[in-house]
């Protein structure tokens, strides 16, 4: 009884604690799902506050915004390109590596723009402005190659496959035109085909209905006998008078048994 105890003991804190892990894993799943919303959300405010300053502030401030829209648009194209390369490729790995190194030039070039943004002193924002410009372009470069490398690669792959699959594709298609066969021998000349023929025959494989009275043999005509026909007389015996002549003959005797007045 105790085991038995101990063993539902047991059992009971394994799913206990399998509960609280799989609890665990789903509050994390949940909260990096809504970090990303929140995070997605406020780079869209962002973007949208950038563009607007852009277009309803001309001069520095509209420079500054300008700026940080292209570099933030840029790094995120090709955030997106890698991430979905990688699932795909994992040469693209190292590329990924590069990028995040890349990334931290990135953020401080964009925190010290939004920095900026602040400054008073539209001077001073002014003479830093070719450097600022500067950098945002050699970081938008190096992303726009990483970017459009893996772009190449991945439709270098993409033709290579359908070339392949064309190949293939032509192969199986020339397959399925050649209908010729190869000569079938008749039965007949296959003497190994008569048993099979003959089996068949008498399992009623080629049965042409139900099988009634046997019909009886034909026997051979045979060839020194006179063939007779309906409208002849049949022979009579030899030595065997027949009843006509025997008529005949009693009456020409009863006429020789006449008066010879009646024979005048």
């Amino acid at each position: 009884m105790e085991v038995a105890l101990a063993i539902f003991a047991l059992l009971f804190v394994l799913f206990v604690a399998a509960g609280i892990f799989v609890t665990v894993k789903a509050v994390k799943a949940a909260k990096r799902g809504v970090d990303r919303t929140v995070a997605q959300a406020r780079r869209t405010v962002e973007d949208t506050g950038l563009r607007a300053r852009r277009l309803a502030q001309p001069g520095v401030v509209g420079e500054l915004a300008q700026l940080r829209l292209s570099l933030r648009t840029s790094m995120r194209a090709t955030q997106e390109v890698l991430r979905a390369g990688s699932a795909d490729d994992a040469s693209l790995a190292e590329s990924t590596g590069l990028f995040e190194r890349l990334s931290v030039h990135g953020h401080e070039l964009d925190d010290e723009l939004r920095c900026l943004e602040r400054e008073p002193d539209r001077a001073t924002i002014a003479a830093r402005l070719p450097d600022l410009r500067e950098r945002m372009e050699r970081i938008t470069h190096s992303a726009e190659s990483l970017r459009w490398a893996a772009r190449d690669r991945a439709r270098k792959f993409a033709d290579d496959d359908l070339a392949a699959l064309s190949d293939q594709i032509d192969v199986e298609a020339g397959a399925l035109r050649h209908w010729t066969r190869e000569p079938v021998p008749e039965s007949a000349s296959d003497p190994a085909g008569e048993p099979t023929a003959k089996a068949a025959a008498a399992d009623g494989l080629y049965s042409w209905g139900p099988v009634g009275e046997e019909t009886p043999a034909i026997t051979a005509r045979d060839p020194h006998a006179r063939p007779g026909y309906p409208w002849e007389k049949k022979p009579e015996a030899e030595g065997v008078p027949r009843a006509g002549g025997a008529r005949r003959a009693g009456g020409a005797s009863r006429d020789g048994g006449a008066s010879p007045g009646e024979r005048t």
